[in-house]
């Protein structure tokens, strides 16, 4: 699992080693070094209504978390993250998008970041920080959008320096 969350970090910070919080989009190694020490080092918290801190994260409290240490605002609840960003298809999704699903049965209710294969990072309600399947049977049908944060801008201009 410690390498899967590894690897899933790894892909993740490369889209943040760019600086898209700063209006930047040179690499810079310590931003990278900075995603995988926070998502590392949170990783496993537990979950707690309305948590911001290392302490406890609510789903919304981690990603907003995650995305301010890289320079990056979120609203702070979910309902308000998803009115963020632009809307992008299961089949486009790309790290560091952000997914979200209706687990109360009234709109949107949880957020996590999208980390690649098919996987996502956040705080679940009964066992804290961890990753999933977007294919668990419980995300699968409950599933309502993503939407991308970092412009199309920064993914191309990553892309170009690769």
């Amino acid at each position: 699992m410690r390498k899967t969350l590894t690897a899933a970090v790894t892909s993740l910070a490369i889209l943040f080693t760019m600086g898209v919080g700063a209006g930047s989009a040179s690499a810079d190694t310590s931003d990278k070094s900075t995603l995988v020490s926070v998502v590392s080092s949170v990783y496993g918290t537990p979950y707690k209504f309305g948590g911001i801190t290392t302490s406890g994260f609510d789903c919304s409290g981690f990603t907003q978390y995650v995305f301010k240490k890289m320079g990056v605002s979120l609203a702070r609840t979910s309902a308000a993250q998803y009115k963020q960003g632009t809307p992008v298809s299961k089949s486009q999704l790309r790290e560091g998008d952000l997914v979200f699903f209706n687990t109360l049965g009234n709109g949107v209710s949880h957020v996590g970041i999208y980390i690649g294969d098919g996987k996502f990072a956040h705080s679940s309600s009964s066992k804290g920080i961890r990753t999933d399947s977007l294919s668990n049977s419980y995300y699968k049908q409950r599933y309502l959008g993503a939407k991308r944060i970092l412009s199309q801008y920064s993914y191309s201009v990553f892309a170009a320096e690769s």
